[in-house]
């Protein structure tokens, strides 16, 4: 019974030995005549092989980031498939060949530009390279009192092709346009008197009129007293709005004064009868004279900000027999 377990034992030996001996074999000819890699796909078809899937995968990531291009303009490359791998031996004899996979994946791709638009009155005029340089062209605007410059706007671009850009210094050449300039002002003989008077009240006197508003804006100063500013009075009230906004009449009248008023600037005066007058200041124009005889609603000037001014605004005015009274209580 021992010699029989041990027999058995012996051949059990011999055996595994055996099994050893051709597994090591086998590895050794796969490893001699193979070697581990990867195969890879796009769209379920075998295009090629690579040893080193994440280098491979490294070139394509960065590719689709940055493009091949040396140009800052370049946003990104949308690739529609990206390839897939599986694990496989390859025969030792056969060449990767990830430069062919990589020019496979750049067939697919479509190269995006960014860029900048400067935007004058929702039309796109100029582009430049950065963000940067569209801030420098309107603050140069800016610095240059431009007319145009609550009209212009900056606009992200992202497009397949590439526009001409230019620097900022000569998007504020091409973009400037002069200030509005003061057209058909009163000429010397300007017929009425201009009261200029702090007179104020604060009641609400009746004034047998209806006003209209002569422009739509946000109210940036009301009237009555400024403690911020030595006490002072304020007349009027101030409506903030772009340069060039056109300014209509409050009230049917007639124009009587058309011209420069000290702090006031470029001022229209219209008087309504029983002592009623609307002040118009701080215009970049007047389209009117002293004398003309205008309708409710009619364009008499334009906002601006002549005179004592910190920005285009309409400082508008409602006076009863030279006493100023709360604008607010007829219009806004």
């Amino acid at each position: 019974m021992f010699k029989k377990v041990m027999v058995h034992t012996k051949r059990s030996i011999k055996f595994i030995v055996l099994f050893m001996i051709s597994t090591f074999l086998i590895v050794g000819a796969i490893a001699f005549l193979y070697k581990p890699t990867y195969s890879v796909y796009i769209e379920g078809e075998a295009i090629g092989y690579t040893e080193n899937k994440a280098e491979l995968q490294h070139k394509i990531n960065d590719y689709i980031e940055n493009g091949e291009e040396e140009n800052g303009s370049i946003a990104f490359v949308q690739v529609a498939n990206l390839p897939n791998y599986k694990l496989c031996l390859l025969k030792k004899n056969i060449v990767p060949n990830d430069e062919e996979i990589f020019e496979k994946v750049k067939e697919q791709g479509i190269t995006y530009y960014r860029y900048y638009a400067i935007v004058d009155n929702e039309e796109e005029k100029l582009y430049v390279s950065s963000f940067d340089e569209a801030e420098k062209v309107v603050n140069g605007l800016k610095e240059k009192n431009s007319s145009n410059i609550e009209k212009i706007a900056i606009v992200e671009k992202y497009e397949e092709s590439m526009q001409d850009l230019v620097t900022w210094e000569e998007a504020v050449s091409k973009l400037y346009t002069a200030p509005v300039k003061t057209v058909n002002v009163a000429k010397k003989g300007t017929t009425g008197n201009v009261n200029t008077s702090l007179t104020t009240s604060g009641g609400k006197a009746d004034i047998g009129i209806s006003l209209m508003r002569p422009i739509s804006g946000v109210i940036s100063s009301r009237f009555g007293v400024r403690s911020n500013i030595r006490k002072s009075s304020h007349t009027g009230l101030d409506i903030a709005a772009s340069t060039g906004t056109p300014i209509a009449a409050a009230a049917s009248g007639t124009v009587t004064f058309s011209g420069r008023k000290g702090s006031y600037g470029n001022m229209l005066v219209i008087t309504h009868g029983n002592g009623v007058q609307t002040y118009y200041a701080h215009c970049s124009a007047l389209y009117v004279t002293a004398g003309t005889q205008v309708s409710q609603g009619q364009t008499i000037g334009a906002v601006g900000s002549t005179g004592n001014s910190t920005g285009p605004h309409l400082h508008l005015e409602v006076r009863v027999n030279g006493v100023a009274y709360n604008p607010q209580n007829y219009v806004y």
